[in-house]
């Protein structure tokens, strides 16, 4: 018998991907208020044997036309990806969960296994969310993996139900043995607020399946993130993390510090414009030292760290082969504290992670270069540093001595 790495086979498969079969009107412009407008979309549905996606994103959707393209999905057991955002521009709020049911039940009678559910960017509300809920509550949701609800205005009350909504799928999904095993969930720019997040983390409690959460721009604060953090704690598989644009501080701080040991599959972590300021800094600078080996960017910028926490973030970085970018742009590092900051991750191999903060150096070498008459000197040292020549084993040293606001660079020849 051959040798095989039956490892490396199932990797393999996992990562293998095959196109889905679908119907796409996709950024038309279609303005489909009755059973006749929708009826080349109702004919494309028909036409397809194998209908496993349907992208409406870009038109916009009336209570009729939708009632006719539900019925065209009643046909389709193989249903899997509902691609619905913005499709409701225009649209009265009393149209929207009408014409949301209508698709719901569609493919409830289907008897379709839903794996993703996109509706971003249809300024539903809540009542859009009592329009979902059925088909949520439904078998049909029962193998759902991926969804997405950016900017539906959902606010504290729609969190509530669609947390409700989720709960009682995961019951009955696991009642029926085959529980919710929600991968990826998106609700970015949504007014959650703290209460919105408590109730949505009771699901993410419940699933332990998560792998990518994004939850940016929603005015939560520390207790939100307390309870968000509890819940990311039991979901070691997660690897994308967004929280981009709330309000941590030091309690919130505390927390995601806690369940970071259990997260060690993260390979994007996103805390940029959250306040953190340097005690939060230091607190997931220490958390994030040990393990994490997996992580290929981390966005920290816009948080009022001082030197000291950017300091300690670089060395946390230490042993990330694989990091490719670290956002630290935005903070309170001053010349100096720049400095040693891109001294330490220059001795780590991973100065070209800094990005934008690196820049800044260059620019100031530039300068430096320039007013000293060394613009030959300076410019060979980069392009040394940044693999384009090698001319000499030039270095560009941030020296500890010099005098804020100077940096001092040295050539060395042979």
């Amino acid at each position: 018998m051959s040798d095989v790495d039956l490892d490396e086979v199932i990797k393999q498969l996992a990562e293998t991907h095959v196109a889905l079969n679908g119907v796409s009107f996709e950024n038309k412009s279609l303005k489909l208020d009755t059973e006749e407008d929708a009826k080349d979309v109702v004919d494309a549905i028909n036409k397809c044997e194998s209908l496993e996606y349907l992208h409406l994103g870009g038109n916009t959707l009336g209570v009729d036309a939708a009632k006719a393209i539900a019925k065209a999905l009643e046909a389709h057991t193989e249903f899997k990806r509902a691609l619905w955002m913005d499709m409701f521009t225009g649209r009265m709020k009393t149209e929207i969960p009408q014409a949301l049911k209508y698709l719901g039940a569609g493919l409830v009678l289907a008897g379709a296994r839903l794996s993703e559910l996109d509706l971003s960017n249809n300024a539903f509300g809540p009542i859009g969310v009592e329009g979902l809920a059925a088909l949520l509550r439904s078998p049909t949701c029962y193998a759902l993996h991926v969804l997405k609800l950016n900017n539906n205005g959902l606010g504290i009350t729609g969190a509530k139900l669609l947390s409700q909504a989720l709960l009682d799928c995961y019951q009955s999904s696991n009642e029926a043995g085959r529980p919710l095993a929600l991968k990826v969930f998106e609700a970015g720019r949504n007014r959650l607020e703290d209460e919105g997040v408590k109730a949505l983390a009771k699901v993410f409690k419940m699933v332990g399946t998560l792998e990518e959460v994004t939850i940016p721009q929603n005015g939560i604060y520390n207790a939100g993130i307390t309870a968000l953090c509890e819940a990311f704690a039991l979901n070691p598989n997660l690897r994308l993390l967004d929280l981009n644009d709330n309000t941590f501080r030091e309690k919130a701080a505390i927390a995601m510090a806690k369940a970071l040991p259990n997260l060690q599959n993260l390979i994007h972590l996103n805390l940029g414009d959250c306040l953190l300021k340097t005690k939060g800094a230091l607190l997931l600078a220490e958390a994030l030292t040990d393990g994490h080996s997996k992580l290929q960017e981390v966005h920290l910028g816009f948080n009022e760290i001082t030197a000291e926490g950017g300091l300690a973030l670089a060395k946390a970085m230490k042993n990330k082969k694989d990091l490719k970018q670290l956002e630290l742009g935005g903070n309170m590092f001053g010349k100096t504290g720049r400095k040693h900051l891109i001294f330490e991750l220059k001795e780590n191999s991973q100065l070209e992670a800094l990005g934008n903060l690196s820049n800044v150096l260059f620019q100031e070498l530039f300068i430096w270069g320039t007013q000293h008459e060394k613009t030959s000197e300076v410019n060979n040292a980069l392009l040394v540093h940044l693999g384009l020549i090698k001319l000499a084993n030039a270095l560009v040293v941030l020296s500890s001595t010099a005098e804020d606001g100077e940096i001092e660079v040295l050539i060395s020849l042979g």
